[in-house]
C-alpha cells in the first residue's frame, strides 16, 4: 500500500510539474501576466480615457464629452494630438456609447471607433483609420456616436 501512495503522489508532483512551466511560458510570451486596461478599467463612468503607452498605461487625458481638438485645453485632452497609444471606453450603454477617434482636429479625416461593449484597445498600432493611417499616435479629436463602420479592436 505504501508503495501505492508513493506512486501516485510521484504521479501528481510529475502533473504538477507539467502544468506549472506551461502557465509560467503563457505570461512571458505576451509579455505581462495580466492586460493593466482589464485591470483599471473603471466600470461604467460615462468616460472616455487616453494613454501614451500600449495597455492603458501614462493617462493623457479623459473625459465625459465631445473633444475637437486635443491639443487645446477645455475638452478632456490637452497636449494630447499625436500621443495615444491606447483607448479605454467606459461610457454608459444605449443612444452613443460608442467613441469615434479622429485623425484630424475638429472631427476631421480618418476614423475609428470603440464600441461600449468592447472596453479598450490595448494597442493601437493594430488598427487603420479609415484614410488608411496607422492609428497609433494619430488622434487629434473623438466624439461620441451612435454607430460607426470602423470598428477597432
Amino acid at each position: 500500500m505504501r508503495k501505492l501512495g508513493m506512486s501516485i503522489a510521484a504521479l501528481g508532483l510529475a502533473a504538477a510539474g507539467l502544468v506549472v512551466p506551461a502557465t509560467a511560458a503563457q505570461a512571458s510570451a505576451t509579455g505581462t501576466a495580466s492586460n493593466h486596461c482589464n485591470d483599471i478599467w473603471p466600470g461604467r463612468n460615462g468616460y472616455v480615457y487616453a494613454y501614451d503607452s500600449t495597455y492603458c498605461y501614462n493617462k493623457i487625458g479623459g473625459t465625459a464629452g465631445n473633444d475637437s481638438d486635443w491639443n487645446k485645453a477645455g475638452g478632456g485632452f490637452e497636449n494630447a494630438s499625436d500621443k495615444a497609444s491606447s483607448i479605454l471606453n467606459s461610457g454608459y450603454t444605449g443612444g452613443n456609447d460608442i467613441v469615434k477617434f479622429y485623425y484630424l482636429a475638429n472631427y476631421g479625416g480618418g476614423y475609428g471607433c470603440v464600441d461600449a461593449g468592447e472596453f479598450f484597445v490595448d494597442d493601437l498600432s493594430r488598427n487603420t483609420l479609415t484614410n488608411g493611417a496607422n492609428a497609433n499616435n494619430n488622434i487629434r479629436s473623438h466624439k461620441w456616436v451612435s454607430s460607426c463602420s470602423n470598428l477597432m479592436h
